[in-house]
This record gives structure tokens, C-alpha cells and sequence, in this order.
């Protein structure tokens, strides 16, 4: 019962961050001067224009949201290597909490910072780069099915590819609407928070990634090794060990893992 509810998290928790996505590139790009920071492909895309001479484009805002978003994908990568295989729940925690106040520095500097203003302008867009590079790292552990909460290519591909029309079953279909639907409500929500002030999509982001945090706060999962998307390998190494019977002869039986295991030979009295 709990496992399931827990399961049930997950794409609750995803769907939430995907409207994040959509505030954050709604302000980054009609209010930081037209760049993605959460959506590094539209990002590249932007800076090649930029490169080209583009008017109305900076390659300087483009390259240093690519390398904040970069910096904060490491930082996400080593969190999961290092806390996922002691506690899956601390880890998320971790990761989460350190996006949520990266959101929090972005959403106090762009109260003061103005598009003239350079240099609080890039406070703005590598706190935020960080934040969402952060989280993409951690998302990408996790590893939902249609689930990225940032690129939605091959949601959108995936939606049509495997649809009745196409031959297909139409799985998770359900999934793949409501996440293009999400991200079109943030960023429109994005666009109308900005035209009040710079700080309220990003506050709002922020709230909402609290939120998600304080959800998953009171969802701890099973404890070492165990990863959102995969099972205990540990505990069913362990669960086929006690259902393999005794040999007669010493041999060797592969687990479910691929491991050998060597079972002792019986003496017969």
C-alpha cells in the first residue's frame, strides 16, 4: 500500500517540476533577454543566432546559462553518486532542497536586477542555470518514462509515433499529454506573473519546488542501494538465495544478477 502511494509520487512530483520548466523559461527568455536556461536545446539553437550576428540575442547570456546549467548538472551527477546508494530518500532531499534555494538566490537578486544592469543580471541567470541543471541531473537519475520535466521533443514524437493512427498501442499517452500541458501552463502563467515584476515567476517556481520537496519529505523509500526507477538488486539477490534447494554436488547457479553462486556439497551418511 505505502509502496504504491510512493510510486504514485514520482510522476506527481515530475508533472510539478514541468510547470516549473515553464515558468523558468518564461521569464528567461522574455525578461533576461532571450535565452533558455531550462531548455538547454532552445538555448544552443539561440546562441548559434547570437553567433551569427542576430540582433536583440547575446552569445555572453547564452554561454554562461549553458555553463552555469553544466556546473549544476555535475553538481547533481556527484549528489547521486554519492548519497543515492546510502539513502534514495536523502539524496532526493539533497537535491530538491539545493534547487529550491538556487530558485530562492534567483528570486531575491531579480527583485533588484534590471535588464541594464549586467551584472546582477548574470547573478540571476547562474543562479538559476545551477538550479536547473541540478535538477535535470537528478530527474535523469530517477528516470521516468516521458518524464524530463524540461524537453519535450520526444514526448511530443512519442505522443504521434505511438498512437493508433501510427500502428501503436498508445502507451502512457496520458502522461505525455498532461506534461505538454503543464508546460504550456507555466510558461504562460511566466509570462503573465512577469508582467507584474521579474522576482514573481520566479518566487512561484520556487514555492512549487518546495512543495515537491516537502512531498517527497514524507515519502521515504526503502533504504541503501534503491533508486526511484530500479529495484532493491541486493534484496532479490538475497530473495533468490533462500529459494535456491541444496545440491548434492558443488555447482554453480547464476542469480537473477548474473552472479555465480557456489552451493556446498551435502555428505551423504
Amino acid at each position: 500500500m505505502m509502496q504504491a502511494r510512493q510510486e504514485r509520487m514520482v510522476p506527481l512530483l515530475l508533472y510539478l517540476f514541468t510547470a516549473v520548466t515553464g515558468l523558468v523559461d518564461a521569464v528567461s527568455y522574455i525578461g533576461l533577454g532571450h535565452i533558455f536556461i531550462a531548455n538547454m536545446t532552445g538555448n544552443i539553437v539561440l546562441l548559434g543566432f547570437a553567433a551569427a550576428g542576430v540582433p536583440g540575442l547575446s552569445a555572453l547570456r547564452s554561454l554562461t546559462a549553458l555553463a552555469a546549467f553544466l556546473v549544476g548538472a555535475g553538481i547533481g551527477g556527484r549528489l547521486a553518486t554519492t548519497l543515492a546508494p546510502l539513502s534514495s530518500n536523502r539524496w532526493r532531499m539533497t537535491a530538491f532542497g539545493c534547487e529550491a534555494i538556487l530558485l530562492l538566490g534567483s528570486t531575491l537578486a531579480s527583485i533588484v536586477a534590471v535588464p541594464s544592469d549586467s551584472t546582477r543580471l548574470c547573478v540571476v541567470i547562474v543562479l538559476t542555470g545551477l538550479a536547473m541543471g541540478l535538477r535535470n541531473a537528478t530527474v535523469r537519475k530517477i528516470a521516468q518514462p516521458d518524464l524530463t520535466t524540461t524537453v519535450l521533443t520526444l514526448t511530443i514524437t512519442g505522443l504521434a509515433a505511438d498512437s493508433s493512427f501510427a500502428g501503436g498501442s498508445n502507451p502512457r499517452w496520458q502522461r505525455r499529454a498532461i506534461s505538454i500541458l503543464l508546460m504550456f501552463a507555466g510558461a504562460f502563467v511566466g509570462a503573465l506573473l512577469l508582467r507584474r515584476s521579474l522576482a514573481l515567476p520566479f518566487g512561484a517556481a520556487t514555492v512549487f519546488t518546495i512543495c515537491g520537496m516537502v512531498a517527497f519529505y514524507g515519502n521515504p523509500r526503502l533504504e541503501s542501494g534503491e533508486t526511484i526507477s530500479g529495484k532493491v538488486r541486493k534484496d532479490e539477490h538475497l530473495a533468490y538465495l533462500e529459494r535456491v534447494p541444496p545440491r548434492e554436488s558443488e555447482t554453480e547457479v547464476s542469480s537473477p544478477l548474473g552472479d555465480p553462486i557456489p552451493t556446498l556439497q551435502e555428505k551423504k551418511s
